[in-house]
């Protein structure tokens, strides 16, 4: 299927980094979703759009809002 991202929300904390601040982790969630919604992903089911983007972005997916777009 294809999916249209209308809303996502990445898990972008890094609890091992002593120069990660929580300005950064938010910033960093805020680019992230900026970039991904409205775009267009093709896959099986709803975990499996959320492992793409996973792979894709290299974060963890906390969250999807999407539309399904038929052919």
């Amino acid at each position: 299927m294809k999916y249209q991202i209308t809303s996502i929300q990445f898990d972008c904390s890094l609890d091992c980094e002593d120069d990660w601040s929580e300005s950064d982790q938010i910033m960093t969630e805020e680019r992230l979703s900026d970039v991904y919604v409205g775009q267009f992903w093709d896959a099986d089911d709803e975990e499996d759009l959320m492992d793409e983007i996973s792979t894709a972005s290299g974060w963890c997916v906390k969250s999807v809002d999407y539309r399904i777009i038929l052919k």
